[in-house]
C-alpha cells in the first residue's frame, strides 16, 4: 500500500518520471494477479491495493486499466504520434488483451478440470422391480448365438434422441470379443420388451453364459453402460452364479 501512496502523491505533485513509475508499478500487479488467476488462486489476499484487496478478475482488470492510463500520461506530453504510431499502440494494447484473454482461459480450463475430477460419475440406474430379477432366466438369451461370455440386450425406441446419440457407443460395444450384443426396438420387438418388463430406453440387461440376468439399469452414458458389464463381470464370479 505504501508504493501506490507514493506512486499517488508523486502524480498529484507532477513530479518527474511519476506517471512512468506509476505505469511500471501497475503493470506489475497486472502481471502479478494474471499470474495468481491462471494459478487457481482466485479469492486470495491480496496485497497491491491494501490489506483487504484479494485476488479476482475485476482487480486486475483494474491495475490493467491504471498502468494503461499511466502510460499514456507519460507519452501525453511530448507526443505527437503519427498514423503507424497509432497503429502500433493498438496493436500493443490488442496484444496485451489477447494476453489476458490466455490467462483467463487457463485459468477457467483449470477450474473445470478440477470440478470434473471432483464430481463422480453415476452409476446406471438400476431397481430391483423394474426389468427382469438379477438371477433369473429369460427367454430372450435365446437370440444370441452364445460365442461371447456376456451377452447385452439393449432397448431402445425410435423416438428416443437419447438412444440415437448413444449410437456410436452401442458400436464400439459391438467389437468387443467379449461381449455380444443386440439391441430391441420398442416397435419392431414388443414382445421381447414385455416379457422382460422393460420399464423404458435407453435400457440394458446383461446375461451370463447360461440366460442368467447379472446385471440390468437405464443408462445415459457409454461409461454407465460399461459400468453395467463389470458389475455383471462381478457377479458372474461369485460363487452362487458361477
Amino acid at each position: 500500500m505504501t508504493v501506490e501512496l507514493a506512486v499517488a502523491a508523486a502524480l498529484v505533485a507532477d513530479a518527474p518520471g511519476a506517471a512512468a513509475a506509476a505505469a511500471i508499478v501497475f503493470g506489475g500487479f497486472t502481471a502479478a494477479l494474471a499470474y495468481a488467476l491462471a494459478r487457481g488462486r482466485a479469492g486470495s489476499p491480496c496485497g497491491c491495493f491494501g490489506r483487504r484487496s484479494r485476488v479476482t478478475k475485476a482487480g486486475t482488470a483494474r491495475a490493467a486499466t491504471l498502468a494503461v492510463t499511466a502510460l499514456a500520461l507519460a507519452a501525453a506530453p511530448n507526443w505527437q504520434p503519427r498514423t503507424d504510431q497509432w497503429l502500433a499502440l493498438g496493436l500493443g494494447v490488442a496484444l496485451v488483451a489477447i494476453a489476458l484473454l490466455a490467462l483467463a482461459v487457463v485459468a477457467l480450463a483449470r477450474e473445470l478440470g478440477e470440478l470434473r475430477l471432483a464430481i463422480a460419475p453415476q452409476a446406471a440406474l438400476s431397481i430391483d422391480h423394474e426389468g427382469p430379477e438379477i438371477g433369473s432366466r429369460v427367454g430372450v438369451s435365446e437370440r444370441f448365438l452364445g460365442g461371447a461370455p456376456l451377452a447385452l440386450a439393449v432397448f431402445t425406441s425410435a423416438t428416443c434422441s437419447l438412444c440415437r446419440a448413444l449410437e456410436p457407443a452401442l458400436e464400439l460395444l459391438a467389437r468387443d470379443s467379449a461381449v455380444e450384443l443386440r439391441v430391441f426396438d420398442e416397435e419392431l420387438e414388443p414382445a421381447v420388451w414385455q416379457s422382460l418388463a422393460v420399464p423404458g430406453s435407453p435400457y440394458a440387461v446383461v446375461l451370463g453364459s447360461e440366460g442368467t440376468v447379472l446385471a440390468k439399469g437405464t443408462f445415459n452414458t457409454l461409461l454407465q453402460l460399461e459400468g453395467l458389464l463389470a458389475a455383471a463381470e462381478r457377479r458372474d464370479r461369485e460363487p452362487a452364479f458361477g
